[in-house]
């Protein structure tokens, strides 16, 4: 099958909702007929100029459609954060291995005033604070949501 037909089959499966992985992405195709390999979705993955989300690929504009979807922060927390540390103005949170990107993105969309930003990684997110103070009261937090 041609590569518009799987552009257009990739466009139909993500108005049906966003797919978490390229995995789940090549298992669709495959459903529909399409056998692509690795290499071809990532490029068209960057031809459709589809976004990843925490909620997966998306079309542009509607990445935040997949953020909404998010369970919330405290669940994310109890479920997938392991610990929590701070280092100075920084927190150190360790999740289970996957888990750093969504819960991150959870953080953020709570605009905490003593966040200034996270990073994260596969299972760590590293969170900036102002200062220790703050660090420190986020730190409570996160922690009562372990609780």
């Amino acid at each position: 099958m041609s590569k518009l037909s799987r552009h257009k089959a990739i466009l139909e499966l993500l108005d049906e909702g966003p797919v978490s992985n390229q995995e789940e992405l090549q298992r669709l195709l495959r459903k529909r007929g399409f056998d692509a390999g690795q290499a071809t979705l990532s490029r068209d993955i960057r031809e459709l100029g589809l976004v990843k989300s925490a909620g997966g690929y998306a079309l542009p504009g509607r990445e935040g459609a997949a953020e909404a979807d998010l369970p919330s922060v405290g669940r994310l927390v109890r479920e997938f954060v392991t610990s929590v540390r701070a280092a100075q103005n920084l927190l150190v949170t360790k999740t289970s291995i996957g888990s750093a990107q969504p819960v991150a993105a959870a953080l953020d969309g709570e605009n905490w005033p003593e966040a200034i930003g996270t990073i994260a990684g596969d299972d760590t997110i590293l969170i900036i604070c102002e200062d220790r103070r703050s660090a420190g009261r986020l730190a409570d937090r996160i922690q009562g949501m372990l609780a």
